[in-house]
C-alpha cells in the first residue's frame, strides 16, 4: 500500500488501524561506472514495497536526495546540505502527524544520511519539549535503520559476494537495482576489478582518490537472481524489525 497511490479517505480509512508508517530515505549520487544513480533511493524503496504490499502497510513516498556532498564531482549527484535535510525530515514527520500518525519508520540506503536522519529526529522531539505544557504539537515515535545492516542481510551479502563487495557501489546494491530493473543492466568491464578503500573529506579529494567512484567493490558480480535473494531476505527482516518498532 503506498502513500502515493492512495487516496484520501484511503489513508483516513487506514489510520483507524494503524498509526504507522515506512518511509524509504536515500540518495542521488554516483555509483561507479555500471551503478544506478538513484541506487540508494532505489534500494529501501523496492524492499519496503514488498512489505506494503504483502502486510498491507502504508509505504510513504521515497526521500530521495540526501547528503552526499562527497560525490559531487560525478555528474548526476544532488544533495541537499544538512540543515536543509533536517528542516524536510522536520516537515515530513509534522505532516503525517498531523494526521494521525504516532510511529514513523524511516528505512534508510545510505550511509551519509545516517548523521542528519537522527539530527533531524531531534529537532522534531525538541519542538515539542520546548513547548510551554501542555505540548499542542503530536506526540510520536521515529527510528531509522540502514536496509543492510538489518539481521540476516549482511549475512546473505557476503554469502553472495564474498570478496569484492565493498563499501560503496557495491555488488549487493548494485543487483537489488538490477533486480528492480533488469533492463538497467550494466555489463562493462572495469579496472581495476575490485576497486582501492580509504577516506575522504569533500567532491574533489573524493573524485582523486576513487576515479571511477567506487570503494572497495567489484559490483560487475552483481546479477538480477542476487538482487531478487536479496530483497526477498531483506523485506522480511525489515517486516520483523517493523513489528518490534510498532509493538514497543
Amino acid at each position: 500500500m503506498q502513500l502515493a497511490l492512495s487516496t484520501w479517505p484511503e489513508v483516513e480509512s487506514y489510520l483507524t488501524r494503524s498509526k504507522a508508517i515506512i518511509i524509504p530515505i536515500g540518495s542521488m549520487e554516483q555509483h561507479g561506472p555500471t551503478g544506478l544513480i538513484g541506487t540508494d533511493a532505489i534500494c529501501p524503496e523496492v524492499i519496503a514495497r514488498v512489505v506494503g504490499d504483502e502486510h498491507e502497510v502504508l509505504i510513504g513516498p521515497t526521500f530521495n536526495v540526501g547528503c552526499a556532498q562527497h560525490h559531487l564531482g560525478f555528474p548526476g549527484t544532488m544533495t541537499l546540505r544538512p540543515s536543509t535535510m533536517i528542516a524536510a525530515i522536520h516537515d515530513w514527520c509534522i505532516s503525517l502527524a498531523r494526521h494521525g500518525f504516532t510511529q514513523l519508520y524511516w528505512f534508510n540506503g545510505h550511509g551519509g544520511n545516517t548523521a542528519t536522519i537522527q539530527a533531524a529526529f531531534a529537532e522534531v522531539y525538541a519542538g515539542r519539549s520546548l513547548e510551554t505544557p501542555p505540548a499542542k504539537q503530536p506526540a510520536i515515535r521515529m527510528t531509522s535503520r540502514n536496509w543492510w545492516e538489518l539481521p540476516s542481510v549482511m549475512a546473505k551479502c557476503k554469502e553472495l559476494h564474498p570478496q569484492g563487495d565493498g563499501m560503496h557501489a557495491t555488488a549487493s546494491e548494485v543487483a537489488v537495482t538490477y533486480a528492480a530493473y533488469p533492463d538497467q543492466v550494466r555489463t562493462q568491464k572495469l579496472e581495476p576489478r575490485i576497486a582501492p578503500i580509504g577516506g575522504f573529506t569533500d567532491a574533489d579529494h573524493y573524485r582523486a582518490n576513487f576515479p571511477d567512484g567506487r570503494i572497495g567493490s567489484d559490483p560487475t558480480q552483481a546479477t538480477v537472481k542476487a538482487g531478487e535473494q536479496l530483497i526477498e531476505v531483506t523485506a522480511n527482516a525489515l517486516w520483523a524489525d517493523f513489528q518490534r518498532f510498532i509493538a514497543h
